[in-house]
């Protein structure tokens, strides 16, 4: 048997393939990004036909780019940027508007008037999510409110709703597969994560049709085959996972209390909570990790809405820098008792603050303030917001000795270290940083036999880099101190 795993790894910005082998190894990379949307203030959407066709090309692009033939590989994994919400006519497999973006914040109003009407302890209870218009619930809602005969059209059973997996898994098996996994399933607000199914209670109160629901399977299992024609053999799509929940799985994440923090467009710190849903008492969520053979695994989940895109938007919207490789230079320039503090609310504070309102600052300007210390303060925002979280986790009960990154910020050796520092915790780099698309290779692995177990898994975990924490506590206070207050400046009170 050949061992290579094709990952797709769907994300905000970009589509990217990449093929492993057994061990882990990446054998090639193909990438390509695609237009971001914005046609309101906080709106964001992205054109879910041209998600589909780069998903293709780079598949296409890291067969080639290996010298493969799609014949030499096992099996497909996908995972994908969750929550991003698309409607599509089943008949033709036309999407009906653009995706609404898990960042789009055009249903704020909706779910005010929900927390208002005080359902938010059932959604709650029920999901483990709060009610935001970062879930795909009212995004639904929008969309079907929004287009001319949707709604009745959705009721009649001629539309489909999916996250990007369903939407990929659609067009990869040419129509044939409506269906997704328990972990991108529990980021609808529609899921019941205790009886795992679809929540007829939830479903009502958000007014959303039944009819356009795909299947809902576990992380790995069986989701069908590639239409040969796309690249050649009909593969069998078998690990699905939402990126976060890769993430945790690519880390090799498996026990209770281990915990990943992954830094991309957001940032998404989770820890392992084994087969018991932790209910947060400090507005973090509680979230499905992976579903394999029948059994739910849990995890506590809090979630920066902005990391890498800060950096993003210190480039391309200010030009200060001309890539994010040069904020290493010009953060070892400034050091790390930066006064200036770029709060990145572009799209409203993320956990544990949810506040859709909120909106980006940068403080504590004066006459000598420069590019290199607003870019640093991008930087350091990261760091702050993942401190955030890991207070609310530790007031939820639960205890952090190291943490496990990934994502395209942690081969900053200055950030990661300055991480440590304000953390107070052992940050591990891992050898292959690629974790979000290697938990996709794993989960299609473990279906298709080419792993025995969980416990396989974790054994081709490797550290790269330790980071120990080396701050002076003094200097860790008082700068998380005016981060704090920089944060309840821009709070919509």
């Amino acid at each position: 048997m050949s061992d290579y795993l094709l990952a797709i790894d769907q994300g905000t910005t970009s589509s990217r393939a990449i093929l492993f082998q057994r061990d882990s190894t990446i054998v090639a990379i193909a990438q390509q990004e695609f237009q971001q949307f914005f046609p309101k203030d906080g709106w964001v959407e992205h054109d879910a036909g041209e998600i589909w066709r780069s998903t293709l090309q780079v598949c296409r692009d890291v067969l080639d780019k290996a010298g493969l033939a799609a014949s030499d590989v096992v099996g497909v994994g996908i995972t994908n940027q969750r929550e991003t919400t698309i409607l599509w006519d089943r008949e033709t497999g036309e999407p009906i508007h653009r995706a609404v973006v898990w960042q789009d914040r055009r249903t704020a109003p909706v779910c005010a008037q929900l927390k208002r009407d005080g359902y938010e302890s059932r959604v709650v209870e029920k999901t483990g999510l709060l009610v935001d218009p970062y879930f795909s619930a009212t995004k639904i809602a929008w969309i079907l409110d929004h287009v001319p005969d949707a709604r009745k059209r959705a009721e009649a059973g001629e539309l489909a709703f999916g996250t990007v997996d369903s939407w990929l898994l659609w067009n990869l098996t040419g129509g044939r597969v409506h269906a997704t996994d328990a972990t991108n399933a529990s980021r609808t607000a529609l899921f019941n994560i205790h009886s795992q199914s679809w929540d007829d209670d939830m479903l009502d109160l958000f007014r959303v049709p039944s009819a356009v629901l795909p299947d809902v399977l576990d992380s790995a299992d069986d989701f069908g085959r590639l239409d040969p024609d796309l690249l050649g053999a009909p593969l069998p799509v078998a690990g699905v996972a939402g990126d976060q929940q890769a993430a945790l799985v690519g880390q090799a994440c498996f026990a209770d209390g281990e915990a990943k923090s992954t830094y991309g467009t957001g940032c998404f710190l989770m820890v392992n909570t084994g087969t018991t849903a932790v209910r947060s008492e400090n507005r973090l969520l509680t979230t499905v990790a992976y579903r394999l053979s029948g059994e739910t695994y849990y995890a506590i989940e809090g979630s920066i809405f902005v990391a890498g895109a800060a950096m993003q938007w210190l480039r391309d919207g200010l030009g200060l820098i001309r890539n994010a490789g040069e904020s290493l230079e010009l953060a070892r320039q400034v050091g790390v008792d930066n006064a200036v503090y770029l709060v990145p609310a572009f799209t409203g504070l993320g956990a544990p603050h949810w506040d859709p309102n909120a909106r980006g600052a940068i403080m504590g300007l004066t006459r000598d303030t420069g590019i290199a210390e607003v870019v640093t303060a991008g930087l350091q925002s990261v760091c702050y917001q993942t401190k955030d979280l890991i207070r609310a986790i530790q007031n939820d009960g639960a205890r952090l000795r190291e943490l496990r990154v990934d994502g395209g910020m942690v081969v900053n050796d200055w950030l990661m270290q300055f991480l440590a520092d304000i953390l107070n915790v052992r940050v591990d780099r891992p050898r292959i940083t690629e974790t979000t698309a290697l938990g996709a290779a794993f989960l299609a692995g473990l279906q298709l036999g080419v792993y025995s177990g969980t416990d396989d898994i974790a054994r081709l975990w490797a550290r790269e880099r330790r980071f120990d924490p080396v701050m002076k506590p003094a200097l860790r206070e008082s700068l998380y101190a005016g981060w704090l207050d920089a944060v309840e400046r821009v709070r919509n009170h």
